[in-house]
């Protein structure tokens, strides 16, 4: 009798460990991928510092990112110039509504010439797409760089 009842009791928690660690280990699986139909649109993009001097290095950048999405999904975000990547691709979680997301800078990359124009890419699905905006983040030479426009928040 002694036998079933250790047996009974080590098939119990046996079976308890295996649900704690099915579900710690399915938390991964919860968080989706963002997907093709999920819309996002860029609200605004900076560069820190701001203004910048010519060959000076930009510290990181930031992008306020508004998701139409009704649920929480991850997805690769990078920056490009034209066909030129300036930030890398980093995964990120997005919410729905305004997501403020903070990009480290690349080492190498500078102000160079007269203008700078940026686009913003997702991953959806495996398809990288830029994200729409209601206008263009163009950086010009003034005295120095600057991504701000007229009644900018900062």
């Amino acid at each position: 009798m002694r036998w079933f009842q250790t047996a009974l009791a080590t098939a119990f928690f046996g079976l308890l460990f295996m649900g704690v660690v099915s579900d710690a280990g399915s938390a991964d699986y919860r968080r989706s991928s963002c997907r093709s139909g999920d819309r996002f649109v860029i609200q605004d993009l900076d560069a820190t510092p701001d203004p910048l001097i010519e060959g000076q290095r930009i510290r990181n950048w930031r992008v306020k990112i508004r998701s139409d999405a009704n649920r929480e999904c991850e997805t690769e975000i990078e920056i490009r110039e034209g066909n030129d990547v300036v930030v890398g691709p980093r995964r990120y979680t997005l919410r729905p509504g305004i997501n403020e997301v903070e990009m480290p800078a690349t080492e190498t990359y500078r102000f160079h010439r007269g203008e700078h124009c940026f686009t913003v890419v997702v991953d959806l699905e495996g398809t990288r797409r830029p994200v729409d905006t209601d206008r263009r983040f163009c950086a010009r030479q003034r005295a120095a760089w600057s991504l701000r426009e007229w009644g900018d928040r900062r």
